[in-house]
């Protein structure tokens, strides 16, 4: 085995990526505090042809270095928006029919294992999604999941009782790849 250079992934560049079909899902970020996070999901984003990034209340925007440092440039060909609040992302994203989901630890949640996007918002018609990802410490609002079409949990088996906000993003995000992507 060997491991491939760069030059022979055959990855996008920037214009290319910014042309390319998107997989249909914004991720939203709710009060996220780490500058790492947020540049992580930028990442990761990037990686799946992620739509956009919707980043909201104290969560940083680019530029800036310390997003930059852990994004290595996903900042720049994924797309985000900025909104004071979480709830006002989630009221346009509902105004444009999209299906929006917190990632949240709450009763009747879907587990990840058994989310299917046939059935997701199947009573609306609506094939793109949002996924709501919480602050470090709080989790999603209360607010927000209310508004929320509902959520999606990932199980846990372990002593502590939350994933980090990046992890639990690329866990969730590849999920929705595998489902759309790799169909």
């Amino acid at each position: 085995m060997r491991k491939l250079r760069t030059i022979e992934m055959n990855r996008l560049s920037i214009e290319e990526f910014k042309e390319a079909d998107k997989l249909s899902l914004i991720v939203v970020l709710d009060d996220v505090r780490s500058l790492y996070n947020v540049g992580s999901v930028f990442r990761t984003a990037d990686a799946f042809r992620v739509e956009a990034v919707y980043l909201c209340g104290i969560t940083a925007t680019p530029p800036n270095a310390e997003i930059h440092k852990t994004a290595l440039g996903g900042e720049n060909s994924v797309d985000w928006r900025y909104f004071k609040t979480t709830e006002e992302a989630i009221e346009e994203l509902h105004q444009q029919g999209v299906c929006v989901y917190s990632v949240e630890q709450v009763e009747h949640s879907t587990k990840l294992q058994d989310m299917s996007l046939d059935t997701l918002c199947s009573n609306t018609g609506n094939t793109r999604y949002a996924i709501v990802m919480g602050n470090e410490v709080k989790g999603v609002k209360q607010s927000v999941v209310d508004m929320s079409d509902g959520c999606l949990e990932i199980p846990q088996f372990g002593t502590k009782h939350s994933l980090n906000v990046s992890v639990t993003a690329g866990i969730v995000i590849w999920e929705f790849a595998r489902q759309v992507l790799l169909k």
